[in-house]
């Protein structure tokens, strides 16, 4: 009798079952993967200019004309494409200089006029380099703004050092996931960079050079340029 009052209550009982386990109940790892890399760079940019001056603005702008040219056809004689070479920046400006009158009042005076022209070169073969900026000066030029050192295609190293990044994520992942005594699932979310910083190819070979005097071609090191990432990545914990 009590057996049959027993299972006649169990009937009248629901069954009451938990929800199915998702993956936001599940457990995450959350770690940071970096990597870096350095290349050799394959061009080479450099800046030369002149500035002229001259009694009016045509003749300093003539001037400055003249040495620029020079610039471009030695470029060109090199062997630099068309491409490679452009103009920077085209100026002209009167110029004054300071006079003391005869009553000692110091007073600004014209003082002629100054052009300036700056073409820049990207030379691909940095063996070159030397020999272009001593042509150069030799040319007219007497104004090197700047040397710097590139690559022609930084999105490629950027998509190399992602991805090694992101291999090193996985990694860390693993390493904590055997570590805890859990089996690694899948990547469930990943930020690149993460949101608290900017991770991409930095060059560090940059210099800046003075015209030098003498004709012997001028001492160019091209460095590397490194390439830095960083990945976040969320993986859950397989059950």
């Amino acid at each position: 009798m009590k057996q049959a009052l027993a299972a006649a209550f169990l009937a009248a009982v629901p069954l009451v079952l938990g929800p199915p386990a998702r993956a936001d109940d599940e457990g995450r790892i959350r770690v940071i993967g970096r990597a870096q890399s350095e290349s050799a760079p394959d061009f080479a940019s450099v800046e030369v200019g002149v500035v002229s001056r001259g009694a009016t603005p045509a003749a300093a702008l003539d001037a400055a004309s003249r040495a620029a040219r020079g610039v471009v056809a030695t470029a060109k004689e090199m062997g630099v494409p068309e491409a490679d070479i452009g103009t920077t920046s085209l100026t002209l400006e009167a110029r004054t200089k300071s006079v003391r009158g005869a009553d000692g009042e110091i007073r600004e005076q014209p003082d002629g006029y100054a052009a300036g022209n700056r073409v820049r070169v990207r030379l691909a073969d940095m063996g070159k380099l030397g020999e272009l900026l001593r042509r150069a000066l030799d040319s007219g030029a007497n104004r090197i703004e700047g040397v710097a050192f590139g690559l022609r295609d930084p999105a490629a190293a950027e998509a190399a050092v992602q991805g090694a990044a992101m291999r090193d994520a996985r990694a860390q992942a693993e390493r904590l996931a055997e570590a805890a005594g859990v089996r690694l699932g899948p990547a469930v979310a990943i930020t690149s960079p993460p949101r608290t910083e900017s991770s991409r190819p930095m060059p560090y070979a940059m210099a800046k050079a003075a015209a030098p005097r003498g004709r012997a071609a001028v001492p160019i090191e091209a460095g590397s340029i490194e390439s830095a990432a960083e990945v976040e990545a969320v993986f859950a914990i397989a059950r």
